[in-house]
């Protein structure tokens, strides 16, 4: 791709590191910003710094957050004694919008993929661990995909806390078996956290 501008060409670099933005897109993006004012450029990189050096991690839950303890773990009217594991914000925000769950998270960051070097030791398992032992979680709800990766990571998380004989459960499978939780449509993932099944149940199939 040919640039008359050199300036351009390193925005549309950028740009285009972005995950699913291709270099044609990205191209798209930067010329739709040069054509506005100057001052939604200015918005956009102020909010982009702002996020940068201001987002928090909720200290209990590790979703992100603007202050130390995210609006979901300092609601009282939550249930403290469920807790739903996921993978990341996107999988809070999917479920959040299903109306369906009134307890809170714990975000791990991730899923376990030896393939791409992601261990449990590169999660927020331990934390995980931690709040169980302390006795308060009556259940924990694996919502992560059904994905390979996702089964592993909700297996090894079951073997860690056991032994403390907290109640574990899983979504319903009203999710295709594959998917990713943020593609699900909010009626189908409502149903799934509403009919949850015995996590011990899943390992028989």
């Amino acid at each position: 791709m040919d640039f008359s501008s050199k300036l351009l060409e390193n925005a549309v670099n950028e740009v285009s590191r972005l995950p699913g933005i291709g270099k044609r897109t990205a191209l798209r993006l930067v010329l739709h910003l040069l054509k506005q004012p100057k001052e939604n450029t200015k918005y956009l990189t102020e909010a982009l710094t702002h996020l940068r050096n201001d987002v928090k991690s909720c200290k209990k839950c590790h979703n992100i957050s603007d202050t130390v303890l995210c609006d979901i773990c300092s609601n009282p009217k939550r249930n403290a004694e469920i807790v739903c594991v996921v993978e990341d914000i996107r999988d809070v925000m999917a479920i959040e919008n299903t109306a369906q769950y009134r307890g809170l998270y714990h975000v791990l960051g991730g899923k376990i993929s030896p393939i791409e070097g992601i261990g449990p030791q590169n999660l927020q398992i331990e934390s995980l661990v931690e709040k169980v032992k302390e006795g308060e979680i009556k259940e924990l709800i694996f919502a992560l995909s059904s994905t390979m990766e996702g089964d592993t990571t909700n297996f090894y998380i079951y073997k860690q806390i056991e032994q403390y004989g907290v109640k574990t459960s899983t979504i319903a499978r009203g999710i295709s078996v594959g998917d990713e939780l943020e593609y699900a449509d909010e009626v189908t993932l409502g149903r799934s956290i509403v009919n949850r099944i015995p996590f011990e149940n899943s390992l028989k199939h």
